[in-house]
């Protein structure tokens, strides 16, 4: 039997790989159709991190009713966050070191401080979003679900 650590762990690893795909898989069709540089589709991204973290927490609170908490809650929404984000940095990073370095002229071309970006910086400022998205995501959906008003 696996403990509830793990078990938590194992949520936010799926979950968190979900994201991953899922941001990976809307970067792509925004590469498709040219919109990459359209920055109001990226508002998309929130609505895949919600509902990965949505479901991570909704998955925790089935498996374990017992033992989930606000804290645990929230802590598997966090981690969830941070598994996708950090496999999205690493995903462009090397979409745009190695795939697409064209991308990334343009970055440096066209955007705001654009001079002072490298794929380290787009990537490292991918991850900090990221988790900030899903820090506040967490937050809201665990106290849209407060284990202390269910029921």
């Amino acid at each position: 039997m696996e403990s509830k650590s793990s078990a938590k762990l194992h949520i936010s690893e799926k979950y968190g790989l979900l994201i991953a795909l899922g941001l990976i898989v809307f970067f792509f069709v925004m590469r498709l159709f040219g919109l990459l540089y359209v920055v109001e589709l990226r508002v998309m991204n929130i609505a895949i991190m919600v509902a990965g973290i949505l479901t991570a927490i909704k998955t925790l609170k089935r498996k374990s009713p017992e033992e989930f908490t606000y804290f645990k809650g929230m802590g598997t929404g966090v981690l969830t966050g941070i598994i996708g984000s950090i496999l999205f940095g690493l995903f462009v990073f090397f979409y745009v070191s190695f795939v697409d370095t064209d991308l990334m002229l343009n970055i440096v071309e066209n955007e705001p401080m654009g001079r002072f970006m490298n794929p380290y910086i787009v990537s490292v400022i991918i991850v900090v979003e990221g988790i900030a998205s899903a820090l506040l995501v967490s937050f809201v959906t665990m106290n849209y679900m407060d284990p202390t008003k269910l029921e």
